[in-house]
């Protein structure tokens, strides 16, 4: 399996495209702000044709080139539904402008074609499946993508802003909740094998074994009702 990923635009948020092998099809996650150029950088160094954009959730650091990428390929777009609305009224996802310089700079609004995921989905797309779980916290309608482990690879778990090494994602935008959050960590995260990799929206790659027995958040959850974490900085948009 291939897996090309780049951090991207003002927020640094990872873009990721995941394809069976080069010279194959491909399927791009988050394609966020400025990461167009890196897109056709891949595609092009890696002979890939995408068949879909999937999306973790809705805030533009995440979806800020969904329209020029679908576009320009022809490939629908996938998000959850309490995130759809993102797309096209970005500031409303953020209780706040985000900037009349940043903002003359994006294309916002939707592709022409617009699918939406629901929890325990799976998406074959260019020959992989992806397993999909609702897990709000972050937003209302944020997801994570995990891929099956094979005979050669770990399964690899695309987590968004809801984990990330030694730490999870804001919870104070619009469509946040600590308990939503608490709960996303441990329903979706928890129950995965160690050797799981985890791909986050931002920072570096991790495994459930390292952030299971490091992040304070995870060891909360774990730890069960009453527990508290050490104080730790949370991150995304």
């Amino acid at each position: 399996m291939l897996i090309a990923g780049f951090p991207a635009g003002a927020w640094g948020t990872n873009c990721y495209l995941v394809a069976p092998a080069a010279g194959e099809e491909c399927v791009i996650i988050d394609p966020g702000h400025q990461a167009t150029q890196g897109v056709e950088e891949a595609l092009k160094k890696h002979r890939l044709k995408p068949v879909a954009v999937v999306l973790t959730h809705g805030h533009i650091d995440h979806v800020a080139s969904v329209v020029p990428v679908c576009g320009a390929h022809d490939v629908p777009a996938w998000i959850h539904p309490e995130d759809r609305y993102m797309m096209a009224d970005p500031e409303k996802a953020l209780g706040r402008s985000i900037g009349m310089p940043l903002m003359g700079e994006l294309t916002v609004g939707e592709p022409d074609d617009v699918k939406e995921l629901t929890d325990g989905a799976r998406l074959a797309l260019a020959g992989l499946e992806f397993s999909v779980a609702h897990a709000p916290g972050h937003t209302k309608g944020s997801v994570t993508f995990q891929m099956p482990e094979t005979s050669d690879i770990p399964s690899v778990f695309f987590s968004g802003d809801l984990l990330f090494a030694g730490s999870i994602g804001r919870t104070d935008l619009p469509g946040g909740d600590m308990a939503e959050m608490l709960d996303s960590l441990a329903r979706v995260c928890l129950p995965l094998e160690d050797s799981t990799v985890v791909l986050s929206g931002h920072g570096p790659q991790t495994t459930i074994g390292q952030e299971r027995a490091t992040n304070p958040y995870l060891r909360q959850v774990a730890a069960g009702p009453g527990a508290h974490p050490d104080a730790a900085p949370r991150r995304g948009m």
